[in-house]
């Protein structure tokens, strides 16, 4: 909202409509219309407001618009979502942030540009976190749109993988025993199919151990639905 009419390019005016300030003081809605001539930069739907000394500016109907609000301890950067291009740019003056509707800095400064090490880090995020390699090979064949041909290679480590592929770490050893007969606790692995067989032609470890005695049987298995079988 704003008092000045100078500021808009467009203006339809409104007979009824109240804002009330911040000292409980009510000022009239005269109209409704747009400030700032460039397309990607001008603000729709502003109010002029009778009475009303400064231009103010709503967050939340900012975002609400489709655009990113960034705030740090010396300017704000408003920037839509999708194209990522700056609309808005205000330095902190004080403790109030002054936006210039006319002074938007340059697209390309190095603070704002993606590099094509950064791009290749974004499409590997954008592919569930799929390897370089992968990757790679899915821009040689030109198998995903948009896809740039940089150099996918690693230069250093994706932390969400990293994490991803963490393990526990060991139980402590137990120096009693939880069982007190033997097969009343049995601990079971099946392991395969592995890519070489045995002289059997089995593919299939099954292991079986007695808690209690640590008794350990292994059976070898042809196929998986084996395993039952030999548990019964």
């Amino acid at each position: 909202m704003s008092g000045n009419a100078s500021l808009f390019t467009k203006i339809k005016k409104k007979g009824h409509g109240s804002v009330t300030f911040g000292d409980k003081s009510i000022g009239k809605i005269m109209g409704v219309g747009k400030i700032g001539k460039d397309p990607d930069n001008s603000i729709e739907n502003v109010y002029l407001v009778d009475g009303l000394k400064f231009n103010l500016l709503s967050i939340s109907q900012l975002c609400d618009k489709g655009n990113l609000v960034t705030f740090d301890s010396t300017h704000c950067i408003v920037k839509n979502k999708i194209s990522e291009k700056i609309s808005l740019y205000g330095p902190r003056i004080d403790n109030v942030y002054a936006i210039d509707i006319n002074n938007v800095p340059s697209q390309n400064l190095s603070c704002f540009k993606a590099s094509h090490n950064e791009e290749k880090w974004l499409w590997h995020r954008r592919l569930g976190h799929a390897s370089m390699h992968t990757i790679k090979k899915l821009a040689k064949r030109d198998l995903v749109r948009g896809l740039p041909s940089c150099n996918f290679e690693y230069d250093h480590l994706c932390d969400a993988c990293a994490k991803g592929k963490q393990t526990r770490s060991s139980f402590k050893s137990k120096n009693s025993i939880s069982t007190s007969k033997p097969l009343e606790l049995l601990h079971m692995d099946l392991c395969g199919p592995i890519p070489i067989q045995s002289l059997g032609h089995n593919k299939y470890i099954f292991v079986i151990v007695d808690n209690y005695s640590r008794f350990t049987w292994v059976c070898f298995l042809k196929d998986k639905n084996e395993t039952f079988k030999e548990f019964s």
